[in-house]
């Protein structure tokens, strides 16, 4: 741990207070206060951040940029303070001051630059880098608004902005006098250059600028603080002088603020062509600002680009990033110089790309027409791309292999041309991995099968990993603090060591303060509960959460068809099911996936039902927490007893929610999916639910499925579908729900509802039995938080930088304490 001379921080406290702010602090807000301490905090990370320059500019160091479209890091005050081993410090202070620390982490608010898990694996892989000493860097965009903020409306999602104050961010360092132009639209006029030569010119462009910022990483240990750069854009000119004076301000403007939107907000609507040239020109944003900033920063030490991949690796964080490709290749080849074959060799050496999805929808493709318009040059590249990979795959496949060229083609014919990122990107790269060791089978032998006889020694599997420094440290304390108290700190920075745990699995004494430490949680969360939705829920009851995305293949729709089988069993038929339950849920549903916000009601309207009927309300509760981020994340996850990850078997890439319910002591109720296989391996068959139908069984049954079969097989879901066809949970709208309805009693339903019904029904049984047994409920609990070292993402960033990206740490001799 690096050593801090803590009465700097205080100087640096008092300093903002007196000069920044320019008042007492007796009269500074919550809000004053916690930009003060963040400054303190900043003040640290910016001297270590030199040193950390220093020491690979001294090295001459290969370095990662990491691009992706999301970084869901959370708060940063705490982060930063347990990282470089001062929150206790800190908090001490405060208290002095009449401060509560707890009460400044609370004050701030979530950066709006990520949706998913794929911004949070983003976030951990940072935290990885830097805890591990190495040389990589996040580049991303600036966004003023993220997805949305979801509100619930009388059980039905609506969509609210997500404002991030961004620019009055204590952590958000603007690079004052750094700016890159970027050339966009126009168009491309044939030419040759003095040796006659083919010499397309770009003409007749506009230009935008990016303007970088910086958010500090820090390291675990203090050692290393590296950076995540995200891009703001503006216009190349505040506006037209000659249009202004001719009395037209806002058509003066216009450019500017038509400029400055494509930074606005994460992901814009793509249901119209002016929303799908706003994403590209979003993608592209970040691919050109990120590729000259990595081209300028290897310029100050290089001059040579033939040995640019030895220095620099850049990894594609799912297709968002693939004009990388052509970017790269537009600069080597029109502005370095470089003949197509040698640009094209030190691309391939420098890209590499993760898929993140066996979704063909989420597989992107661009129309050619707004390719074209946008940014002509690169579709001119990707063609030629194109063309000479389709002559290299006749070459080795002959003629005959028309069918395989048209799958693997970067063009997809059709009524209008479109542009496959996933392909361009996999042509372009020297790796493609998965993120789970199905997920990356599935890859090579369902998604792009034809691309992995052509290249296996691209194929790859990195299994995802999560930080415990956030995922364990920070959002559960006292489960750190009882943990370091068995084993000592070091499994903060190496967490294999947790499997010291296993040798207090009989140990009455150690079990009990382990179930203390959960109940504190779950009753820290029911009075979050009753804060936030008015709800109140028994701490004693299980607590079984599913907390994701809402999307028809994760299956809220399977948990909701149980939770209606246990309100009919008590209702009903006077069951008593013995281990009451508290059904916990939180996730947003897409704007435009109407299927997925009526599910949010059918669970509003099942609470609704539920909660206030006496006779079932003592057994089981339902409870939907909205607007689900990294702070709620942190919120739910310690306080779980049961984890739902129950997607149909071969849809899940990997999911790392799972990952992060097990490290904190939940017991996972899931289908062999993901990472859930991986999982299931370190814990043992005896610590999870595992259920259902496996991914060979789910592709046997697909063409066969006939729902109705199963209900006549199985009288408690036939009750369950006729409840929810008669209108029992939407009464005051009757056919509410009758779209579900519909959905699960079709043949094609892709997620194989029914399929797996009786199995979960049973596995939720014997959870409801072994619950009844505290000592071996938690000692199922204590063996998954101490099996799931495997899953930090220090592993994962360790295979990255030794298979893929050639880089190491540059502390060798890692004095951790």
């Amino acid at each position: 741990m690096a050593y801090f001379d803590f009465t700097s921080f205080e100087v640096s406290f008092h300093q903002y207070v007196k000069y920044v702010l320019g008042k007492p602090l007796a009269e500074t807000t919550k809000k004053d206060q916690l930009n003060a301490v963040s400054y303190a905090v900043g003040k640290y990370l910016m001297d270590i951040n030199f040193d950390t320059q220093e020491r690979y500019a001294k090295n001459d160091v290969k370095k990662v940029y990491y691009l992706s479209m999301e970084f869901l890091i959370g708060r940063l005050l705490s982060n930063n303070l347990l990282n470089l081993g001062i929150f206790d410090a800190c908090a001490r202070f405060l208290k002095k001051q009449g401060i509560d620390l707890e009460e400044l982490v609370e004050e701030e608010q979530d950066p709006a630059l990520g949706n998913g898990g794929l911004g949070r694996l983003a976030a951990c892989f940072l935290d990885s880098l830097a805890s591990l000493d190495m040389p990589g860097f996040g580049y991303g965009i600036n966004y003023d608004y993220g997805l949305f903020r979801q509100v619930i409306i009388n059980g039905h999602q609506r969509e609210k902005p997500d404002y991030w104050p961004n620019r009055s961010s204590p952590w958000l360092i603007r690079r004052s006098g750094e700016q890159y132009m970027l050339p966009i639209y126009g168009k491309i006029e044939d030419t040759l250059d003095r040796n006659g030569e083919y010499n397309p010119m770009w003409t007749n462009w506009k230009l935008f600028m990016g303007r970088p910022h910086d958010i500090l990483v820090s390291g675990h240990g203090g050692r290393t603080v590296n950076r995540l750069r995200l891009f703001s854009a503006a216009a190349s000119e505040d506006f037209d002088i000659n249009i202004f004076n001719d009395g037209d301000y806002l058509k003066a403007v216009r450019r500017k603020i038509t400029s400055e939107s494509v930074t606005k907000i994460l992901y814009p609507s793509d249901s119209k062509d002016v929303g799908k040239e706003l994403r590209l020109v979003q993608e592209y944003f970040l691919v050109a600002c990120a590729i000259r900033d990595i081209i300028r920063n290897y310029e100050t030490r290089h001059k040579n680009y033939e040995t640019f991949y030895e220095r620099v690796a850049i990894q594609l964080n799912d297709t968002h990033p693939s004009l990388a490709v052509a970017e790269l290749m537009r600069i080597l080849v029109d502005e370095k110089g470089l003949e197509w074959e040698k640009a094209w060799g030190i691309t391939v050496k420098t890209l590499a790309f993760t898929n993140h999805t066996l979704l063909p929808e989420a597989l992107e493709t661009w129309p050619v027409s707004i390719l074209g318009k946008v940014v002509p040059r690169h579709l001119q590249i990707i063609f030629e791309i194109n063309q000479r990979f389709i002559a290299s795959v006749k070459e080795k496949f002959g003629e005959g292999s028309d069918d395989m060229i048209a799958r693997m083609s970067i063009i997809q014919e059709g009524e209008e041309q479109q542009v496959r990122m996933a392909n361009l990107a996999i042509i372009g790269s020297h790796s493609v991995n998965g993120v789970a060791r199905v997920h990356s089978d599935l890859v090579k032998t369902r998604l792009v099968p034809e691309f992995y006889s052509l290249w296996p020694e691209k194929f790859n599997n990195k299994t995802n990993g999560v930080t415990p420094r956030r995922w364990v440290v920070a959002c559960n304390p006292e489960l750190a603090k009882l943990i370091t108290d068995a084993i000592g700190r070091r499994w903060i920075a190496d967490l294999d060591l947790v499997w010291e745990l296993e040798a207090f699995q009989n140990d009455p004494g150690f079990l009990d303060r382990f179930r203390a430490v959960k109940q504190t949680n779950k009753k820290a969360l029911a009075d979050y509960i009753k804060d936030t939705v008015f709800e109140t829920v028994d701490p004693g009851s299980i607590f079984d959460i599913q907390a994701k995305r809402i999307h028809e293949y994760k299956r809220q729709l399977l948990n909701v068809l149980h939770i209606i089988h246990l309100y009919l069993s008590i209702k009903d038929n006077n069951k008593d099911i013995k281990s009451p339950r508290t059904f916990i849920f939180a996730g947003k549903a897409a704007p435009g996936y109407h299927t997925a916000k009526l599910i949010i009601k059918l669970i509003h309207n099942l609470a609704a039902v539920v909660n206030k009927d006496p006779q079932v309300n003592q057994q089981i509760k339902i409870v939907f927490l909205p607007d689900y981020r990294v702070t709620l994340a942190e919120r739910l996850i310690p306080a779980a007893d049961v984890s739902e990850q129950i997607s149909t078997a071969g849809m899940e890439a990997s999911g790392t929610g799972n990952m992060k319910f097990a490290m904190n002591g939940a017991l996972t109720i899931g289908t062999m999916d993901g990472a859930n296989i991986e999982i299931y391996e370190q814990v043992g068959k005896d610590n999870m639910y595992i259920f259902g139908l496996g991914v060979e069984e789910v592709e046997a049954l697909r063409p066969h499925y006939l729902p109705r079969e199963y209900l006549e097989k199985d009288d408690r879901l036939k009750q369950v579908i006729y409840a929810l066809r008669s209108d029992r949970f939407s009464q005051s709208e009757p056919g509410l729900f009758r779209p579900l309805y519909n959905l699960l009693m079709s043949p094609t339903d892709h997620y194989l509802h029914f399929g797996d019904f009786g199995a979960y029904t049973a596995a939720q049984e014997a959870i409801g039995k072994d619950f009844l047994e505290p000592a071996r409920w938690s000692a199922k609990a204590l063996m998954n938080t101490a099996r799931t070292g495997t899953f930090s993402s220090d592993r994962t960033i360790k295979a990255y930088a030794s298979e893929i990206w050639g880089i190491q740490s540059q502390i060798q001799e890692q004095d951790l304490w």
